[in-house]
């Protein structure tokens, strides 16, 4: 049995091709991230991977539409999203495949 921290991972990344990761692989890629109220990331896609977000707690727009814990959000390839947590947030975030440089800012 090994042990690590979610705050020892880069921005919540612990499965996937990443250096630390708590189980290595490139078949996907899974974070638990949290966001402080207003933080915002800007407009992106992926050519390759799909993009699973739970939100588990907090509230968040994507694309203008604004999400509360429970909900899931699929962004398809080549779909284009951004993110703002409304209010302290966390979110689960699953990637299929794991391809890492497959993150493209702005619209495609």
């Amino acid at each position: 049995m090994k042990k690590d921290r979610l705050e020892n991972m880069v921005r919540g990344w612990l499965v996937g091709n990443f250096v630390p990761a708590v189980y290595k692989t490139t078949d996907l890629e899974f974070a638990v991230q949290h966001f402080s109220e207003g933080s915002y990331e800007e407009q992106h896609h992926h050519k390759i991977a799909t993009e699973i977000t739970v939100i588990v707690s907090g509230k968040a727009e994507m694309n203008g539409v604004t999400y509360m814990a429970g909900d899931i959000i699929v962004v398809e390839p080549n779909e284009a999203t951004d993110f703002r947590a409304i209010t302290e947030t966390t979110t689960a975030v699953l990637k299929i495949p794991g391809a890492l440089n497959d993150k493209y800012f702005g619209s495609k």
